[in-house]
């Protein structure tokens, strides 16, 4: 069983920056790609960035792709950390944040592809 344990969302002003984190336990998480997904209220859940567990390969949405770093630390027996550093905050990004892993053979944009999910953290940007 694979658990996924988020930090670091809160609140920023547009133009800030917030880096989160995602723990996983478990040593089959090792080799599983890890990503974030977001949802704004009443909005459906959209792919943010995800990236492989060896973390030399990465997928971003458009929309953060110039602002957004997906990255790894896979040298943990444990379980891999994925971080997400967030700069150039703009108040479209304020949703939950959501860290979602699995054994793809692809780093996927799509939710259904990831069948382990955190909890979720609030990122709340303000104007």
């Amino acid at each position: 069983q694979v658990q996924l344990v988020e930090s670091g969302g809160g609140l920023v002003q547009a133009g800030g920056s917030l880096r989160l984190s995602c723990a996983a336990s478990g040593r089959a998480s090792r080799l599983y790609t890890m990503g974030w997904l977001r949802q704004a209220p009443g909005k459906e859940r959209e792919f943010v960035a995800a990236v492989n567990w060896r973390g030399d390969d990465t997928n971003y949405a458009d929309s953060v792709k110039s602002r957004f770093t997906i990255s790894i630390d896979n040298t943990r027996n444990t379980g891999n950390t994925v971080y997400l550093q967030m700069n150039s905050l703009i108040p479209e990004g304020t949703a939950v944040y959501y860290c979602a892993a699995d054994k793809t053979i692809v780093v996927s944009r799509s939710a259904d592809s990831y069948g382990y999910w955190g909890q979720g953290t609030q990122v709340t940007v303000s104007s």
